[in-house]
């Protein structure tokens, strides 16, 4: 059986209440280790690229997102050391002997990697930052200082998040589509990027921008409204736009919501990403 028939059976038992933390044993214990392992390996993905660029271009593998619920379903909370720390939780944190090997590195006193995220060739981990299970962090990414890689978050090669970036998690429903940052992507210091929301490759953003659906995006490249998706090729950041209910009384002064706006990228800001990349190799 391959791991994903095995992780559907295992679900399938557990959705019948044939299967519970209670009455797990060695042999289901041992299926879930081994697709802890593959997400690890990046054998195994929450959502993978199957066309271009942008949302049509990513299809979401449900199963995946069922074995990590799995984990959480069919596993014990234990006490945990990490250093002088003791913690209560369901899984351990990830081994990281293989990070070395792959040119990747961590620094000490705060990065945490939960057990079932990935990391590829060549990124950086700087403390504090945490990656959580199923999250997959692409090939010379930078995950700066105060930030949080969620849940099954797609992160591509060469992809800078700013310090204190949030990268939100979309476990559940299965269905919905994790955040996807693509390609090449800058993401100034305070962003978050939450919900499922999709940013497309070669993309600028500045600082402290708020990347949700229920947030438009004005991109004044194609001059269209947008929810949930970033185009490729943009220099995006945040801007207040006139809100309806400025005409309530209590508004005398009119009333503003966020938005993003989106415009063309230009030479020059691609030229500074080029920059701060130089001084990083």
């Amino acid at each position: 059986m391959s791991i994903q028939s095995e992780i559907d059976d295992l679900w399938q038992r557990y959705q019948d209440d044939a299967l519970s933390v209670t009455t797990a044993g060695s042999e289901e214990l041992a299926t879930l280790d081994a697709f802890l392992e593959a997400l690890e390996g990046g054998e195994v993905r929450a959502a993978e690229q199957t066309g271009g660029s942008g949302p049509d271009g990513w299809e979401v593998n449900e199963w995946v997102k069922r074995g990590i619920l799995l984990n959480f379903g069919l596993r014990e909370t234990e006490g945990r050391e990490h250093g002088d720390v003791t913690y209560y939780d369901v899984l351990p944190l990830r081994e990281t002997a293989d990070l070395g090997e792959r040119g990747t590195r961590n620094t000490p006193d705060g990065t945490v990697i939960r057990r079932g995220a990935y990391l590829g060739r060549d990124c950086i981990m700087m403390s504090p930052s945490f990656v959580n299970v199923g999250a997959h962090v692409g090939d010379g990414t930078l995950v700066d200082s105060c930030d949080t890689v969620g849940s099954c978050a797609q992160i591509g090669e060469n992809v800078k998040l700013g310090a204190n970036t949030l990268i939100g998690g979309v476990l559940e429903p299965v269905e919905d589509a994790p955040v996807i940052v693509e390609d090449d992507v800058s993401l100034g210091a305070g962003c978050r990027v939450t919900s499922g929301f999709h940013v497309g490759e070669n993309t600028v953003v500045g600082e402290n921008t708020l990347l949700s659906p229920r947030i438009p995006v004005y991109d004044l490249v194609e001059e269209e409204v947008l929810y949930g998706h970033l185009p490729a090729n943009r220099r995006a950041f945040t801007r207040y736009v006139e809100s309806s209910i400025g005409d309530h009384d209590l508004f005398a002064g009119g009333a503003f919501k966020p938005a993003v706006v989106a415009l063309d990228i230009e030479e020059e800001t691609l030229d500074k990403t080029r920059r701060e990349e130089a001084l990083r190799e």
